[in-house]
């Protein structure tokens, strides 16, 4: 409303300033040998008032506009926010996706608000069109509708240059994503010490120049486009106002208009001439944009679709009587072959499992699929004798606590790293959940190395910030192994868990397993063999199948693909022999 109400205070300005131009003119013309008259002294402040109140006005609205930008921009990005963390996992998997989101990213923070503001923008200017053109019609009424049909190429021109702008848009989104790709790998921390070590910098820099040469070109070609299409556009506007400003000067020669009102019409074609161009460049931003806004709310039914196929939870969470995969099979999209075909797990109170495999077997995907993260295409998965698919999706989360390989170091505090829920500021006002955040941390063999660190838990974990702290790679792992246990879940999914951590970490860690869940199941994904010899049960999957299950001594009697895979990994350690035997 404050943009509208200084659009129309802008209008009623400038079209006031028209009719006092003309007045000033008509006085200064007919100034008498005294000297300057008090009318035109007031006509002269009332002009230089005006003047003035636009400018101020002008002000206003560009502070008020970048207050409304900022507000529309963080309820987008929040919006987007809510549709990336909750659409299922294996959207991203999908380039399709991953296109339409990179659209969104650039977008949904300006585009919005460039709808409004065309919106106001168009308002206002329409408002001074009336103001103005009433000003005009005044003065000669035939000026407005010859003026009016200047605008309608301009008008035609612009929706094509619109619709050019949304196409190319849409063909340069790979291009633009692997262009940041690329520049973010130049630039990260984690790939740093990578690219200098194998001299990769040259390399990089030449893809990322082709990759720029490739979207120069084409946008060359694009821009040429838009200028032939509004020099066209301008062009004939132009003529039309030639012609309506011709005709001004054969009425003056006739004398059919005095000289001050053709003064002011001068001024006032110019300002209508102004306020027209806002007006169709308010019509082509919201037509411009209104196409991205489509893109964004196709993004946007992402979540909505997802949402409407939910269908109606069982009432509460059951109580955990263990949970199994029952011939699941599963496919990424865009995969031409199945991640798990028929897979079948099971994790029973209490139970510890282990899952192994060589990689690409399937580990991580049907851990994936355990954990209600991936929904299969075929088979079930149940709490108990409860379908996921009838769980409330929050209430299945918090029952579930997962650790990948590939976990998140979080740029925050120590706590909020375990805690995942602002337990850093908390831990200061709550004992009780600083507490809980040092048990998980104490179980995960990691509390000594926060405590010492320059704030303790409430130390920054990362290099990017001030007054912070980093972690080795074997603390870090400790301190994800340390968020699963923080949660007050019924089963816990570790993958990899041990993978960065020393033999002697590694052997605390699993020699005390059972004591740290305290109940608790399990379901732990190992390349190592010799920490799952104590599972209760163990699944050895190859090639995305279960081919065997059972315990380490019924698996190694067996003399299958386990013991196979046992015995490589063991003669390691064994060069001058190794005797499947030992137990």
């Amino acid at each position: 409303m404050t943009l509208v109400a200084l659009q129309v205070t802008a209008a009623v300005a400038l079209a006031l300033q028209v009719l006092v131009v003309a007045q000033v003119l008509e006085r200064i013309l007919d100034l008498p040998d005294a000297g300057i008259t008090p009318g035109l002294v007031w006509s002269v402040v009332a002009l230089a008032s005006l003047m003035a109140l636009g400018s101020v006005v002008t002000v206003a609205q560009g502070s008020v506009r970048r207050l409304v930008g900022e507000l529309v921009a963080r309820s987008m990005a929040e919006k987007v926010q809510d549709v990336a963390t909750t659409v299922p996992l294996r959207n991203f998997e999908s380039p399709e996706y991953f296109d339409n989101l990179q659209r969104v990213r650039q977008s949904a923070m300006s585009r919005p608000f460039q709808v409004t503001q065309g919106l106001f923008t168009v308002i206002g200017a329409l408002a001074a069109c009336l103001g103005v053109g009433a000003a005009l019609v005044s003065l000669y009424p035939w000026l407005l509708p010859l003026l009016a049909v200047g605008a309608v190429p301009v008008l035609l021109t612009s929706r094509r240059e619109s619709a050019l702008e949304f196409r190319f848009s849409v063909d340069q989104t790979t291009n633009q994503r692997e262009r940041t790709y690329v520049n973010y790998v130049q630039t990260s921390r984690d790939e740093a010490k990578e690219i200098r070590a194998f001299q990769v910098a040259p390399w990089l820099r030449e893809r990322f120049r082709a990759l720029y040469d490739t979207y120069l070109a084409a946008l060359r070609r694009h821009l040429g486009r838009r200028l032939r299409l509004s020099v066209l556009g301008q062009t004939l506007s132009g003529l039309v106002l030639v012609a309506t400003l011709l005709l001004l000067v054969l009425l003056i020669s006739r004398g059919e208009v005095s000289v001050a009102d053709a003064g002011a019409a001068i001024v006032g074609i110019r300002a209508l001439q102004g306020q027209i161009q806002g007006l169709v460049g308010g019509i082509q931003q919201i037509h411009e944009s209104g196409l991205y806004l489509d893109d964004l709310e196709a993004f946007f039914r992402h979540h909505e679709d997802e949402a409407s196929t939910v269908p109606r939870a069982v009432d509460g969470m059951p109580p955990f009587a263990g949970v199994r995969i029952d011939g699941a099979t599963f496919r990424y999209p865009g995969a031409s072959v199945e991640a798990l075909t028929d897979v079948s797990i099971e994790v029973g109170p209490g139970e510890v499992v282990a899952v192994v495999g060589e990689n690409g077997s399937g580990k991580t995907t049907a851990a994936k699929v355990l954990a209600g993260l991936y929904e299969p295409d075929d088979g079930t998965v149940l709490w108990g004798e409860t379908p996921y698919s009838k769980l409330a999706e929050d209430d299945l989360r918090s029952r579930v606590a997962v650790i990948f390989q590939d976990f998140v170091r979080y740029a925050f505090s120590a706590a909020e790293n375990i805690a995942l829920d602002g337990a850093g500021p908390q831990a200061r006002r709550d004992p009780h959940g600083a507490e809980q955040v040092r048990q998980a941390a104490r179980a995960a063999g990691v509390d000594g190395a926060l405590a010492r660190l320059p704030h303790g838990y409430a130390t920054r974990l990362s290099r990017m910030f001030d007054d912070s702290s980093d972690l080795s790679g074997g603390q870090w792992q400790r301190v994800a192994i340390a968020r699963a246990f923080y949660r007050d879940a019924d089963l816990v999914i570790l993958d990899e868990p041990s993978a960065a951590l020393d033999p002697r970490a590694e052997h605390a860690l699993f020699t005390s397993l059972r004591e740290t869940l305290r109940g608790r199941s399990a379901l732990f994904i190992s390349h190592r063999f010799a920490t799952v010899r104590g599972a209760d049960r163990i699944y050895v999957m190859d090639s995305g199948r279960v081919v065997e299950s059972g315990t380490h001594a019924e698996l190694m009697a067996e003399r299958g693909l386990y013991a196979e895979l046992f015995d490589l990994q063991a003669g390691a350690y064994f060069p001058d022999g190794w005797s499947s035997a030992a137990p």
